[in-house]
């Protein structure tokens, strides 16, 4: 066996990149460009006041976005390239219907990266671990997974900040 990562930084970064306003955030700027400055409750109606604040924070500490002048919130190449990763397992979970046949897209991210998590921790010999009880319906719905599993180790790999466990807060 060999270890890809520690159980603390897959859980650390499965919990970054399954967030539903990071996901939103990251592909409303993939999608329609950048956010202009005072627009990002336009942009992303659905999410509260907390999670419109939280997540560009989040974001710009992990380098996955940036404020260009006169443009607002734009994607950094780690964030254009999450953002690839991001279409690449919604498009795996739409064909292969994972979870179920119709699912909003960040829950679909979010499945997914879940069903990633094991065999980030831990590879063997013969190739991927999936946690056991895993309802693949193929041999060529785990092939596409093991293409999805690379692109999120090759993320993981050119972007360190993103499985940092972030410190504890210092006690005043």
């Amino acid at each position: 066996m060999t270890s890809l990562f520690t159980p603390a930084e897959v859980r650390t970064v499965v919990e970054l990149l399954a967030s539903r306003s990071l996901i939103r955030l990251v592909t409303e700027i993939d999608d329609n460009g950048a956010i202009p400055p005072r627009r990002l409750a336009n942009a992303l109606p659905d999410l509260s006041r907390h999670q419109q604040r939280s997540a560009p924070e989040a974001a710009r500490a992990r380098g996955l976005v940036r404020t260009a002048p006169g443009t607002g919130l734009e994607l950094t190449e780690p964030g254009s390239e999450l953002a690839d990763l991001y279409d690449a397992a919604a498009r795996w979970a739409r064909r292969h219907a994972y979870p179920t046949p119709v699912c909003e897209f960040s829950s679909r991210i979010r499945h997914v990266l879940d069903l990633l998590a094991p065999s980030l921790v831990a590879q063997d010999t013969e190739g991927s671990s999936w946690p056991s009880g895993t309802r693949l319906s193929s041999a060529a719905a785990v092939a596409d997974l093991g293409r999805v599993r690379a692109l999120l180790i090759q993320w993981l790999a050119a972007n360190p900040q993103a499985t940092r466990v972030p410190e504890p807060e210092p006690v005043a």
